[in-house]
């Protein structure tokens, strides 16, 4: 009898023990292999560089290759749908901006993926912000007296913008509105090129990345007047923001972290821990500083709320200045 005891207790032990390879056998520790991420937009961009600066620590991090795959096309919409059609299971991840997430809700009659239901929004990852710099030649050293001079001549001067519809876009739309004044809209398809116009003289003005003007302002043939985000910011000491300057429009050029709808909350949660020790480690901060860009991880829940907030900012702009795309 004592030895059918035995056996019936290591037949029990034996099973009990199996259970935990089993169900790791189905479901391995997330990354158990190479996890892509895209980008929806070209080499070079903002998004493509904090992308490349994440999946490189996080290789070394998790010992799994991240892979970034560029997929630009109808401002960010392409790159973004990827993820949204994309397999929820952790192995595809997206870094995307307020275009796609938020404003070409907007602007476009219809959208490949709903920027509500498509996603599970894993964490904000770093924000820039924008500069109001104009020409020298205008004479102007503050947002006030640029104010005067628009509306003394309403559309006799214009502005360079990233494209139609976008931040830059946006939030010179937004200036013109809270200020009262008009100014006409000369879209380019990069803030490389936008800035070789200010710098000619080819437009008057632009509210562009910060990154695209300050390397530009030694030479004296541009000034900045403001930047756009809430607060000042430290990268730029000195420089005030619109709503000092009397402007009340706010335009800070985020990008957060997504993956497909679906994605199991377990797996969310890890990536956004993991990523928020990347991007907030002292090395990988002063990486983005160079680029006048300062980490922001968030909750999902506060990713949300951003994404809620820029739809709140931008509908009336969009609705005054009758921006549409399609």
């Amino acid at each position: 009898m004592t030895r059918h005891l035995l056996a019936a207790l290591a037949f029990l032990c034996a099973a009990f023990c199996a259970v935990p390879v089993r169900a790791q056998a189905v479901a391995p520790e997330w990354p158990s292999r190479a996890v892509k991420l895209y980008v929806p937009f070209g080499p070079g961009s903002t998004p493509d560089m904090v992308a490349r600066v994440i999946a490189e620590r996080l290789a070394q991090k998790l010992g799994q290759p991240f892979v970034v795959e560029d997929k630009p096309g109808a401002s960010g919409n392409l790159g973004t749908d990827a993820v949204a059609k994309a397999e929820p299971d952790g192995y595809t991840l997206g870094i995307s901006i307020a275009g796609p997430l938020a404003i070409n809700a907007l602007l476009f009659g219809k959208l490949p993926y709903d920027p509500r239901k498509d996603f599970a929004y894993v964490t904000m990852v770093a924000t820039q912000p924008s500069a109001l710099a104009v020409n020298a030649r205008l004479g102007v050293n503050t947002v006030a007296e640029l104010v005067a001079l628009l509306k003394r001549s309403p559309g006799k001067y214009n502005f360079g913008s990233i494209g139609n519809g976008s931040v830059s876009h946006l939030a010179m739309e937004a200036i013109a509105l809270a200020s009262g004044t008009q100014i006409v809209h000369v879209p380019y398809t990069s803030s490389p090129q936008a800035m070789t116009a200010l710098l000619r003289g080819d437009v008057d003005m632009a509210c562009l990345p910060a990154i695209a003007v300050t390397p530009q302002l030694a030479a004296g043939a541009v000034k900045i007047l403001a930047i756009s985000t809430a607060e000042r910011s430290a990268l730029l000491p000195g420089i005030p923001t619109l709503r000092e300057s009397g402007i009340d429009v706010e335009a800070d050029a985020w990008n957060g972290l997504i993956a497909p709808a679906g994605t199991p909350d377990a797996i969310v949660a890890k990536i956004a821990r993991e990523v928020a020790e990347v991007i907030t480690a002292p090395e990988i901060r002063d990486k983005l500083a160079t680029q006048l860009m300062e980490p922001i991880p968030s909750t999902p829940a506060a990713f949300r709320a951003r994404i809620d907030a820029d739809l709140a900012r931008w509908a009336p702009v969009i609705k005054a200045a009758n921006i549409r795309i399609n």
